[in-house]
């Protein structure tokens, strides 16, 4: 096995991901990634591995059975809309994720959408930013629904607990709200485009994932 990058050689791995593979950079390569002449398209996802993590219950990143927790790794903006594109994972897989993964951890990366597969591209409507803040979601229970284009997405249920990072740490208040505060307006365009009704529900969900955010 190679050497894990040096930048995250402190951090402790996980045993359910200690029989991963690491990629040229030193990185773990997560369960979900999907090989493209060979290397790892980091950007994108397996959808046959997808259809096993739903179906047998298994972990995103590790590809280990999950237990009674689960843990979905999102951006502030699915505080809101309680939707993933992708499903949940342990909480120690999840919590080196959002320590280590490079994307998670440094808010002024951007994703590379160059050259990028479709059959790759997640579910539903993505909005292009780095949130700069990062999520844990735990929660007992999810439900899975069409997005209207063939792909599923995730309504990850009520949290019995919650958790925001920010370069690899605990987010503070002020990340946090900068986090939404940035993010929101796309939600509204997107909620104006269906209608009052929608905008108005957008506003109750906004006020509902207000009452997570840590004094």
């Amino acid at each position: 096995m190679r050497e894990l990058n040096q930048r995250i050689r402190h951090l402790e791995l996980p045993d359910r991901m200690k029989h991963l593979p690491i990629n040229d950079q030193g990185f773990p390569i997560p369960f979900f990634v999907p090989y493209i002449d060979r290397k790892p398209e980091f950007r994108g996802f397996d959808g046959e591995k997808m259809v096993i993590c739903v179906r047998h219950k298994r972990c995103w990143l590790c590809g280990e059975p999950l237990g009674k927790f689960m843990v979905f790794v999102i951006g502030p903006m699915c505080a809101v809309n309680r939707v993933s594109a992708e499903p949940p994972s342990h909480r120690d897989c999840a919590l080196y994720a959002v320590q280590a993964c490079p994307f998670l951890t440094q808010p002024k990366m951007r994703r590379n959408e160059k050259d990028m597969p479709e059959h790759l591209e997640p579910a539903g409507i993505m909005l292009l930013r780095n949130p700069g803040v990062t999520m844990m979601w735990t929660t007992l229970h999810y439900s899975i629904f069409k997005d209207g284009r063939g792909g599923a997405l995730f309504n990850v249920g009520d949290p019995v607990r919650v958790e925001f990072f920010a370069e690899g740490r605990e987010a503070t208040h002020d990340e946090i709200m900068a986090s939404i505060d940035s993010g929101l307006p796309s939600l509204r365009k997107i909620a104006e485009r269906e209608g009052p009704d929608a905008v108005a529900e957008l506003t109750k969900q906004y006020d509902k994932a207000m009452e997570l955010v840590p004094a």
